[in-house]
């Protein structure tokens, strides 16, 4: 009988309750009679529940059930935030909250997917892939994401005790953190690549964000800055106007087109177009993107590819094309809700296609089209249909039908060492792992010289060694001089392999040591210099060149680049 209760009355007994917490009639927002039928049918329906069922209809519980219920039949982007996080959720629109500084995604245990810089869990060393198993000593496994968000929210200078599993390492590890005022700064890293290059890393798109991004442009531009790797890469979207604004600073031509919205109701159709005078609008341009740039990253790197203004370099995007808006519940809480598609200058729509109610298809069909479009590209591509096939300004091909497709992807190499290295973050534990072993003579000599440890520290051989003993050691990988009985899905690589990786590793340690000394954003001026899609990126200016070249003063470049 629970069962039947959850499946099949909860979304009716909600849809009841919801038109009572509008403290609105049904009748006056629809002129729909069959809807109106429907809707004094489910009304009966809950009238005869709450006087008929054996037990007590606890309202409140119900309807937020039926609420979550009636979004889960929509689309995959629909969602229901409770009155007590949407302090939180606005919080992170804004640019700060309070906790303790962890970005997660549910499951039955939740992972972390990143610690915000500069917050309390980054400071004592929790570490993207963690999972949490136990706060305050009670079990987290199994918990919601609102129930974890209730148990790690508190009063800035409070302490709260999370007991962590890091499957790199299959240890559990316990911490014992200190609540505070989290940043949510847009910007984590802004670099002089070179003489010429600057480099930008948007994390995501918050109020705040067109601030950050200007104040750092102009900062690089009294560096010399004549071109720019803009990096979206792991950038999951947020605040839409905060990616038109930056648009228009390298757009930068009256009426150029952004993006558009298109709904159902008059008021979400709109065009937003750029005006002239952007402090980018000739200089070259490279975005780095990846499966993780989703929404207001699309709307950034889809405009402009649309109009050549820049070169996309990476691998496919999320697909994200779905535009929610927050619906004001009387009790606090909040609708977040799809009101409308966006599209991109050329007329993409980037939504991965979706049924409604099947998050499940959706995500294995999001899953699937990720791969082929990573390692079979070009049937990917044959798999379009010429309905979503679409021109650019200057007559290059570019795709709809989920996600936007770079011009250049980079193939990661799925039997390399130092592929499996960086996915496991081996390398990050280890040098959290050996910096607290260092951190007194680490601290001693580099404290508050940044720019000399970059240019001038060297990981030793001895440190090297240390980083293989310890991978062996806790059983993370294996190395063997037998060629015969190395075996790369097993994780037995060969010694001489692991010889030739010596170099990227020591650049690797290097980097995750610099973002221990000198916090997050420090370590990205150096594993830039062995990550092979930024790498890539600096092979391809002259493509961007002649992408820039559309837009400067001069002739207009002779050749479009190659998709």
């Amino acid at each position: 009988m629970k069962r039947l209760l959850k499946s099949y009355l909860l979304p009716a007994i909600a849809l009841i309750l919801f038109g009572a917490v509008l403290g609105v009639q049904l009748d006056s927002y629809t002129s729909d009679d069959e809807a109106l039928e429907q809707f004094k049918k489910l009304r009966d329906a809950y009238v005869t529940i709450d006087k008929y069922y054996v037990d007590s209809v606890e309202t409140k519980k119900l309807t937020e059930s039926g609420v979550k219920g009636m979004l889960e039949g929509l689309d995959p982007h629909s969602s229901y935030i409770p009155s007590e996080r949407v302090r939180d959720v606005r919080d992170q629109y804004q640019g700060s909250f309070g906790g303790i500084g962890i970005l997660f995604e549910p499951a039955d245990t939740a992972r972390v997917i990143s610690p915000v810089a500069g917050g309390p869990s980054e400071k004592v060393g929790i570490m993207a892939g963690d999972r949490i198993v136990e706060i305050e000593d009670s079990s987290a496994i199994g918990l919601s994401a609102n129930e974890i968000q209730d148990q790690l929210k508190g009063e800035i200078g409070t302490e709260v005790t999370l007991t962590v599993y890091r499957p790199v390492s299959e240890k559990r590890l316990n911490f014992t953190i200190e609540r505070g005022e989290i940043p949510l700064r847009s910007i984590t890293s802004s670099y002089m690549v070179d003489d010429q290059t600057g480099y930008i890393g948007l994390e995501r798109f918050a109020m705040s964000t067109y601030d950050e991004f200007t104040e750092k442009v102009d900062t690089l531009k009294r560096q010399g800055m004549e071109r720019l790797v803009l990096d979206l890469r792991g950038n999951p979207g947020g605040v839409m106007q905060s990616a038109i604004k930056i648009a228009n600073e390298m757009l930068g031509e009256q009426g150029m087109t952004i993006v558009e919205t298109r709904g159902r109701r008059p008021s979400i159709n709109d065009s937003y177009g750029a005006q002239s005078g952007g402090a980018l609008d000739k200089e070259p341009v490279i975005v780095l993107v990846d499966a993780q740039s989703a929404s207001a990253s699309e709307i950034l790197s889809g405009a402009l590819q649309d109009h050549d203004r820049a070169l996309l370099v990476g691998r496919r995007t999320f697909g994200k094309g779905l535009i929610q808006k927050q619906f004001d519940l009387t009790d606090g809480s909040l609708l977040q809700m799809t009101v409308g598609r966006y599209y991109t200058p050329a007329g993409r729509l980037i939504q991965t296609p979706y049924k409604n109610g099947d998050s499940e298809q959706y995500r294995k069909l999001k899953q699937k089209s990720m791969r082929q479009a990573l390692f079979n590209i070009q049937e990917y591509k044959d798999s379009i249909p010429d309905s979503l096939t679409y021109q650019t300004d200057h007559g290059r091909t570019v795709f709809g039908g989920g996600g936007i497709l770079p011009d250049y992807i980079v193939q990661p190499d799925t039997t390399s060492l130092t592929t499996f290295i960086q996915n496991s973050a081996l390398d990050q534990v280890f040098a959290r792992h050996w910096f607290i072993q260092h951190e007194n003579e680490l601290r001693g000599t580099w404290q508050d010289r940044e720019q000399e440890f970059r240019s001038s520290f060297r990981l030793s051989d001895e440190a090297v060694d240390s980083f293989w003993d310890y991978a062996e050691e806790e059983d993370i990988l294996s190395l063997t001089t037998d060629p015969d009985s190395a075996n790369t899905s097993e994780r037995i690589y060969r010694r001489s392999t692991a010889e030739a990786a010596r170099d990227v590793v020591a650049n690797r340690v290097k980097g995750h040591l610099a973002g221990e000394l000198y916090g997050r954003g420090a370590d990205r001026p150096i594993l830039n210099k062995t990550d092979p899609v930024f790498q890539r990126a600096m092979s391809l200016w002259s493509s961007s060149q002649e992408l820039a070249a559309y837009h400067s003063s001069s002739a207009p470049a002779s050749s479009a680049v190659d998709n």
